[in-house]
């Protein structure tokens, strides 16, 4: 206990666990005297390991006999054996919504039967059960959501209450794959997309070039007075890599190349004439032919513009807490968002993309002539279609398609019961039919005598609370909880305050265990360093 307390110590007054003052005058001594620091990395993981085990067991106690939702992923770690992760999100006696690590243990193989027998062992070891779930959440592999076969379906077989989301993040993403897959457009401007950074970022010498390019430019445009100076205006930008599981980054690469388009191009026409291979000198002479055409500059508006509106949503979903109710709710508006910029946003996306062409040197093609090689088209169309319908209306109707698709559990019956707690603009959108069917769902968490009182505290609840300051301005499901139990009203509502946290345990997006194995992975990393 003697080494807990002094690593309790250190991290209360941030200091390191070694090299710091050990000296017999020291007040600020970390370990024990002479030989016995305990820095030993063997000592060391038991320590952690202890460490824990006791906040594993405090997530537990806080739990106890309540529900919770689950949350499960799972992937290879350092040696290559198959681990998962579990995840358990519940609301604390402050009605808090929290998702927290109860263990990562490791699996033979990842069928499902033995996630499913892995996650049994682990709830009972923690003194926790099957039955107390009332949520699934994970990605979108077979084992997982399979309708016989997946862990999902094995679950539900022993709990009809476990209610299966799959994971928003992980939907979101599959939104982008499946429409550049599908348009040869899309395809080939993500494609030249990661080429460009790859070619540009390849060396530090070709950043450093780009880097002084910008800062000469930003320079004469500030001596000429075409741009703004101030805090927080011209910083530095760099070329952001694009990542493949998150739709964010392939929004911050296109920003970035957006506003060093200049400075790329002066790299990229360096690299024609000088590079080092004869690949290196294809490569950016192919990137800067493209770079060149109509094509990319209206696909890069374009897909800027799509991205930007689904950025609030892919960052939401990112979130360490989430509610599945404002999800849905965000994901209709992108949608709608979407819908409007299909529209009624060619024009403006034409004068966007006229304004680059001109600013960069780029020929901006006349609309009314004929579009591009005639001779392999069963009709002749004009620029103007060919930019509009086939590109501009195709591409927005796959993305409106493809969201649809994706989310259209977002439009199932226990999202839309659940729409019915919506606590916004002074409970305005309140519906007790549907919160009663919404609780219906849960056959386990209401005896026959509680559903008949349903209604009643609901209409109850809804006229004291609507004219309550304190509960005028709420914002979703998760500050409806809290508030009530600042204020006492989970006591005095408990059936309310029962069925509202049903609905806060479904779990959005599966960021926090996936943040876990990174976490996990980092730890071995460095456990496996110190040991070499």
């Amino acid at each position: 206990m003697g080494s807990v307390r002094s690593d309790r110590f250190c991290l209360e007054n941030s200091l390191p666990f070694r090299g710091h003052d050990e000296s017999e005058k020291s007040l600020n001594k970390g370990k024990a005297k002479k030989n016995n620091k305990l820095t030993a990395p063997s000592i060391q993981k038991e320590i952690i390991d202890c460490y824990a085990k006791e906040v594993t067991k405090m997530i537990c106690e806080e739990i106890k006999d309540n529900v919770f939702g689950l949350l499960v992923d799972e992937s290879s770690d350092v040696s290559l054996e198959e681990q998962m992760a579990v995840v358990v999100r519940y609301v604390d006696r402050l009605g808090v919504v929290k998702e927290s690590l109860i263990g990562i243990a490791h699996v033979r193989n990842t069928h499902s039967l033995t996630l499913k027998e892995a996650i049994v062992s682990l709830l009972a070891d923690n003194q926790l059960s099957i039955d107390q779930v009332r949520g699934q959440g994970y990605d979108g592999a077979s084992n997982m959501q399979g309708e016989f076969n997946g862990l999902k379906a094995l679950i539900l077989k022993d709990n009809p209450s476990a209610h299966y989301i799959h994971c928003f993040a992980h939907q979101l993403q599959l939104v982008i794959v499946a429409v550049a897959k599908k348009h040869d457009g899309v395809k080939e401007f993500y494609e030249t997309l990661g080429m460009v950074v790859n070619t540009v970022g390849a060396s530090c010498k070709r950043k450093d070039m780009m880097m002084e390019a910008k800062k000469e430019r930003v320079e004469n445009k500030i001596l000429a007075g075409e741009i703004n100076t101030g805090k927080g205006l011209n910083q530095e930008v760099s070329l952001a890599r694009p990542g493949d599981t998150r739709w964010g980054s392939h929004h911050r690469t296109i920003i970035s190349l957006l506003k060093l388009f200049p400075e790329v191009v002066e790299v990229l026409t360096f690299i024609k004439q000088d590079g080092e291979t004869f690949q290196q000198r294809s490569n950016a002479s192919g990137i800067l032919s493209y770079f060149d055409s109509l094509e990319f500059v209206f696909y890069i508006h374009l897909l800027n513009d799509i991205l930007g509106l689904t950025n609030a949503l892919s960052k939401y979903l990112q979130k360490k807490s989430q509610d599945l109710l404002e999800a849905s709710l965000l994901i209709n508006g992108t949608k709608r968002a979407l819908n409007y910029l299909r529209q009624n946003g060619f024009e403006k996306m034409l004068a966007k993309v006229t304004s680059f062409c001109e600013k960069n040197n780029i020929l901006m093609l006349d609309m009314a002539k004929n579009y591009g090689n005639q001779r392999n088209r069963k009709y002749v169309i004009t620029n103007r279609h060919h930019f509009e319908v086939e590109v501009f209306n195709t591409v927005l109707d796959m993305q409106i398609q493809e969201l649809g698709n994706r989310f259209s559990e977002v439009s199932t019956s226990l999202i839309e019961n659940m729409s019915g707690l919506n606590p916004c603009d002074s409970f305005a959108k309140f519906d007790i039919p549907k919160i009663v069917a919404f609780s219906k769902m849960y056959p386990n968490d209401f005896n026959k005598e509680e559903r008949g009182y349903l209604a009643g505290d609901l209409s109850t609840f809804y006229h004291t609370l609507k004219e309550d300051d304190k509960f005028a301005k709420l914002t979703g499901l998760s500050d409806l909880a809290r508030v009530m139990v600042e204020n006492g009203k989970n006591e005095t509502f408990p059936l309310v305050y029962r069925t509202l946290k049903l609905a806060l345990l479904l779990p959005v997006a599966t960021a926090t265990v996936e943040r876990c194995f990174f976490k996990n992975e980092a730890y071995q990393d460095r456990f496996t360093q110190s040991n070499g």
